[in-house]
């Protein structure tokens, strides 16, 4: 008896000291954390490059888990089935599970993946990158169930559980909706938005953090709880809010601005400047509800080429990390945290007032449910150069059948696309200018802007014009714009597109903005002010550009 009172006393004391130590980490950790997840995901085989042999991108993977040790981290090692039949992949990871990290499925489908689950496999290499045949979204639904279960078992029969975790390029909502409907997974993640890179397409999603996908279509977020998959997808790569989005802009196919440490050119996570503003930025930001990063890299880009990158990246996280700005743990630990706090997609923010090259850029990216969107400023120029609308009700083109194209396209609903409506020379946007009666609308020079969370999760973006302040409020549903002129001003949001780009629109009405995007109608409702026509498609009489009205200096739009 005494023993277990000693028990407990000593149980007690433990928990005394737990809380308090949480206590203390919690007063140092910023109001909304940044999230930091290392995920390395793992192939057993590299076929696009003869010198990046098995045993190769083996001690890739083992550099990669000592160096996290070395730096007191623990990270998330997602393995192919290739890598998950290896029994030296199998030992290495039985050390790091017992090292607190944790392990789970990467979601490309190799060769021995698809015998094992009964089938012919169709690829070119034993691994094979081509979204048809190395992505679930080329199988049928019942075949990616079979390659689900087959992965599944095999991974109990190893480790003893199932994976909490799957990620993936991008993951088909069939198969993210099996996963945790048999298997219980907590957390998946996905590429970060990008157009055409390895023939990958991922457009006009929520940009950053994580978002619970439509059980129709799992790029798209979802608006309620009966039409979510309920588990949180978290964006990876660590994009480059200024940057990236209009990287590539004169050929339509992106390169990658992002914190994987194999890029450097043009800032990435390979170059010490951009690491040291972009870590900073992301901790600074006003993310109303949290921010978020990956860390890591796939270890089929070899450990030369990512070991400089990664060295310099650890010290600076572990030092933030310590000193309360960023909060690092693993994909799954992010998972139930999310699924705790949130029962629904929330409103996030991405908030950067500079660039890592300090010549007068910066960017916001607001994202919640509803909607998207981006602003961006080029000294005094501000234009919001992206807004895309969701809606769980668009059925996936994968969710019911195979795709059968090398490439994988998924986009959600377009009103303004800075990048795919514009050529470098004429960006696409929506502007505030000035109007006059006989000369060309003028737009209005931005001398200072600023960030702020008001309203409990709305976005205010602040701004100072020669005219007076001008303000944007994102909230869950829509977006009001403010004017407050020291004088009277004749003013208006105005969208233009390059000449020849495909836009969606069909009519522009004083109080709806009407478009259609692959067979899908949507609109844009103005509640306060009005819309009307600029300008007209030749053939089709659809709108190429148009103007939006403030009512008593007001213009408030609604996005649902």
């Amino acid at each position: 008896m005494r023993a277990f009172s000693r028990l407990l006393l000593s149980a007690a004391s433990f928990m005394l000291v737990a809380v308090t130590l949480v206590s203390c980490q919690q007063r140092k950790v910023h109001q909304h954390p940044c999230i930091v997840n290392f995920v390395n995901f793992v192939r057993q085989t590299e076929p696009r490059d003869a010198r990046f042999t098995d045993e190769y991108l083996y001690r890739t993977t083992a550099n990669q888990l000592a160096q996290l040790n070395e730096y007191g981290f623990r990270g998330t090692f997602l393995l192919q089935y290739d890598a998950l039949v290896n029994p030296a992949y199998q030992q290495l990871m039985r050390e790091a599970m017992a090292q607190g990290h944790e392990v789970g499925a990467w979601w490309e489908i190799t060769e021995p993946h698809v015998t094992d689950a009964g089938m012919k496999w169709r690829g070119r290499y034993p691994w094979d990158w081509h979204a048809n045949v190395g992505f679930a979204t080329g199988y049928t639904p019942a075949e990616r169930e079979m390659l689900v279960d087959t992965y599944m078992k095999r991974f109990h029969d190893i480790f003893g559980c199932y994976p909490q975790s799957v990620g993936s390029w991008f993951i088909d909502a069939h198969t993210l909706e099996y996963l945790y409907e048999h298997y219980g997974i907590v957390a998946s993640c996905n590429c970060k938005d990008q157009y055409g890179t390895d023939g990958y397409t991922l457009w006009g999603g929520y940009w950053n953090q994580a978002y619970y996908p439509s059980r129709k279509n799992a790029y798209m977020p979802a608006q309620t709880t009966e039409g979510q998959i309920p588990v949180p997808v978290f964006r990876m790569l660590g994009s480059d809010p200024v940057h990236q989005y209009d990287n590539g802009l004169d050929s339509h196919f992106q390169g990658v601005v992002t914190l994987e440490p194999v890029y450097s050119g043009g800032g990435g996570g390979g170059n010490r400047q951009w690491v040291e503003w972009f870590l900073s930025a992301m901790a600074g930001s006003t993310s109303l509800a949290f921010n978020y990063i990956q860390a890591g890299q796939e270890n089929s880009f070899g450990w030369e080429a990512m070991k400089e990158g990664l060295t310099m990246q650890m010290p600076i996280i572990r030092r933030m990390a310590d000193e309360g700005k960023l909060r690092v743990e693993t994909l799954a630990e992010s998972g139930r945290w999310f699924r705790h706090h949130y029962p629904i997609t929330p409103p996030t923010a991405v908030t950067v007032p500079d660039n890592y090259l300090h010549d007068g850029r910066s960017a916001a990216w607001y994202d919640s449910r509803f909607y998207r969107a981006g602003l961006y400023w080029d000294d005094d120029k501000f234009s919001i150069r992206d807004i895309h609308l969701f809606d769980e009700s668009i059925q996936s083109d994968y969710l019911l059948s195979a795709g059968t194209s090398t490439k994988c396209v998924y986009t959600t609903l377009p009103v303004v696309d800075g990048f795919i409506w514009s050529t470098p020379s004429e960006r696409a946007a929506l502007r505030l200018v000035t109007l006059h009666d006989d000369a060309q609308p003028t737009e209005i020079p931005i001398l200072a802007h600023s960030f702020s969370q008001t309203s409990g999760d709305a976005l205010t973006v602040r701004q100072e014009t020669p005219y007076g302040p001008f303000s944007l409020t994102f909230s869950e549903d829509r977006l009001t714009c403010t004017f407050r002129p020291e004088q009277p001003l004749e003013w208006a949001l105005q969208f233009a597109a390059a000449p020849g780009a495909e836009l969606p629109f069909t009519e522009a009405v004083p109080q709806e903005l009407k478009a259609v995007w692959k067979g899908h109608p949507y609109a844009v409702s103005i509640l306060q002010g009005s819309c009307l026509t600029l300008a007209k498609n030749d053939s089709s009489e659809c709108p190429t550009s148009w103007r939006i009205l403030p009512q008593r200096n007001c213009i408030t739009l609604l996005f649902r």
